[in-house]
This record gives C-alpha cells, sequence and structure tokens, in this order.
C-alpha cells in the first residue's frame, strides 16, 4: 500500500513539474516573440534619401527616393516601383492624390500615375493656355518637365495645373532676365492657404496666388543682398495662425506674417557664426505637429523643434542618424514623419528622442 502511494505521489510531482516545465517554456517563448515584434520594423531599402511620403486614401504610405524610384506600403508588405514599371524618372520629389483617387509622382522629370493597379507616364499638356490662370478647390500644381530649367514648349518660368481634366502650363506674371530665369522654377510641394490661395516655391522667389492677383517675394522685395543672403528656397509651409515659413538652403529660416518677413534664423542666433555647434541655415523641410510647434529639418545640423519659447536641437545622440532631412510629413494620426538621407530612414519622434520607423 505504501508503494502504491508513493509511486502515486512521484507520478503526480512528475504531471505538475512538466505542466509548470512547459507553461514557463511558452510564456519566455512568447516573451522573447513579443520582444521580437516589438524590434522589428519593415525597412526601406532605399540608400540615397526620402525625399517624399504620401499616405494615401486607402490607407496605403508611398515613399519616393532621391534616385531609386518610389516604394508602396500596402497590406504590411513593401512593394517597389522604378522607371522600368512606368515611372518617368527615379527621382519622385512629391507625391499627391487627386480627389479621384490617382496617385500622382512628379519626378524629376515629367510626371508619373496610379491607377490603383499600375505606374504610367503622364504625357498629356496643354500650352495652348498660358495666360489662362485659374483657381480651383481641388488642383494640383507641378513643376516643369525638366531636372532644372524648362523645355522647347515651356520656354518661360511658369508651372502646371491639374484640374481634374487636363495638364495645363501656366505662365508666371513675371519678365526675367536671361540670366535669373532659373530663380522662378519650382522647387518646393505646392500648399494651399487658409484664405483658399495657393503658395508656390521657386528656388529663387516665392509667389502667392489668391484667385485673381500674384504676390511675388523675391530678392529685391525682400530687401535681401549679399549682406544678407539671398533666397535659395527648399520648401514652404503655412502655420496655423496663418504665417508662412520659408527654409533656405544657405540664410536659413524666413517667417513671413502677410506684412513683413524676418529672419528666424539670425533672430535666434543659430547661424554658424553664433553657435558652437550646429547652425539652423541649411534648412530644407519645414512641419508643425497637433501641438503647434515648428519642426526644422537640415542638412548637417540634425532636426529642430520650436516651441515658441525656445529652439531646441536633435542630433545622432537622440536618434537622427540622418544626415540630411529632405521631408517633413505629418500621418493621418497626426504623427510626424521625418524622411532622411545618408543613412536613409523614416524618423519618428516619441516624446523625448527618434525612432527609425521605417
Amino acid at each position: 500500500m505504501k508503494a502504491q502511494l508513493l509511486r502515486q505521489y512521484i507520478s503526480n510531482f512528475c504531471y505538475t513539474f512538466l505542466i509548470a516545465t512547459t507553461i514557463s517554456c511558452n510564456n519566455q517563448n512568447q516573451s522573447n516573440q513579443l520582444k521580437d515584434n516589438k524590434s522589428a520594423f519593415l525597412k526601406l531599402k532605399y540608400t540615397t534619401g526620402i525625399r517624399s511620403i504620401l499616405e494615401d486614401s486607402k490607407g496605403n504610405i508611398w515613399f519616393g527616393s532621391h534616385q531609386e524610384g518610389v516604394c508602396l506600403l500596402q497590406n504590411g508588405k513593401l512593394h517597389y516601383f522604378t522607371t522600368k514599371n512606368g515611372l518617368s524618372d527615379n527621382q519622385v520629389r512629391n507625391i499627391y492624390e487627386d480627389k479621384n483617387g490617382i496617385i500622382w509622382f512628379e519626378c524629376g522629370r515629367g510626371l508619373s500615375t496610379y491607377n490603383g493597379k499600375e505606374i504610367t507616364r503622364y504625357t498629356e499638356r496643354d500650352y495652348n493656355s498660358k495666360n489662362k490662370w485659374k483657381l480651383n478647390d481641388n488642383d494640383l500644381w507641378f513643376k516643369g518637365d525638366q531636372i532644372e530649367g524648362y523645355n522647347k514648349l515651356e520656354k518661360l518660368p511658369g508651372i502646371y495645373q491639374y484640374d481634374g481634366q487636363k495638364l495645363s502650363y501656366r505662365l508666371f506674371p513675371v519678365t526675367p532676365k536671361s540670366q535669373d530665369g532659373f530663380k522662378y522654377y519650382i522647387s518646393t510641394p505646392f500648399i494651399k492657404s487658409k484664405n483658399g490661395a495657393v503658395w508656390l516655391g521657386a528656388y529663387g522667389a516665392v509667389i502667392e496666388y489668391n484667385g485673381s492677383t500674384f504676390k511675388i517675394l523675391d530678392n529685391e522685395s525682400l530687401g535681401l543682398n549679399s549682406k544678407t543672403g539671398f533666397l535659395h528656397v527648399r520648401n514652404i509651409m503655412e502655420d496655423n495662425k496663418g504665417n508662412i515659413w520659408i527654409a533656405n538652403n544657405g540664410m536659413g529660416v524666413l517667417k513671413y506674417d502677410g506684412k513683413k518677413a524676418i529672419n528666424f534664423t539670425e533672430q535666434q542666433k543659430l547661424k554658424k557664426n553664433d553657435t558652437k555647434g550646429n547652425s539652423l541655415e541649411k534648412v530644407f523641410s519645414i512641419g508643425e505637429d497637433n501641438s503647434g510647434n515648428i519642426w526644422f529639418g537640415t542638412v548637417g545640423s540634425g532636426i529642430w523643434k520650436y516651441d515658441f519659447k525656445s529652439v531646441k536641437n536633435f542630433t545622432k545622440e537622440d536618434g537622427v542618424q540622418s544626415n540630411h532631412i529632405w521631408t517633413i510629413y505629418k500621418s493621418k494620426n497626426g504623427e510626424l514623419w521625418f524622411g532622411g538621407a545618408n543613412p536613409s530612414g523614416i524618423y519618428s519622434f516619441n516624446g523625448k528622442s527618434f525612432e527609425r520607423k521605417y
């Protein structure tokens, strides 16, 4: 009897030990799996940098590269497209979606579209209404067809307007001298202001069109010279107060309130001569978060945040591995995404530091 009880006790002990060991192993495996899932992310294979981002109406995310085409993030998978798949050029500067759900790619050369199935080059152009400026609610605006300068049919400074039906070239109301026509060549994404006007950023000028009149901010109208520095516009943004921020590669950031412009970089004493380290002079991107803070992406000087009290710099020590922040994009959930190069990647701010997202 005692022998039978002993055998039963040993059997129960072994069974309990086996169950406990199995549960422990499963918990450990789940813990490791959660840890792996937390650390894993979809990593873009681009090396030349991210120049543009779009989260479309279907929830897909597009990433335009500096020289390697465009990538589509769809259903958790990355799909890559180049000139072999219909892009007019492998440099994708801006990406837009029109009112019909068509995705437009503004490339280094030309335009391409995506209809949900394939990418094709968009070659139709109307050059017979160059002076018929108009403004519609859902217009898209695109730079000239060349990497720089103008093709034989464009000839003079202007911009393409897509009204939902056709793409037309519009001439700017300027008479450029032969040596400065390039300063009116579009270099930034267009923005629609709160008052309905469209703002267009060119290398040496920023142009507002409100549907009837134009306002041109250039070196002359802003009183800029060799001492102050000249415009070299890389991005424009309107904040929630209606101020227009102008990012320049060289002279820093200008803030325009509708009447006058101030050099924000100079005001904050963030020029090279004023700082011992990074400066706010070579600025390529600007964004505004949901709290109204203004963010600046630079070449060689990390990312800067302005909360209207002070300016803070974030560098590699804060997770900003890219040396060149091409673009700042606000996702549909309000998160800012910072697209960079050298090395390439998409970063987001967690409240304290930056983490690579893609």
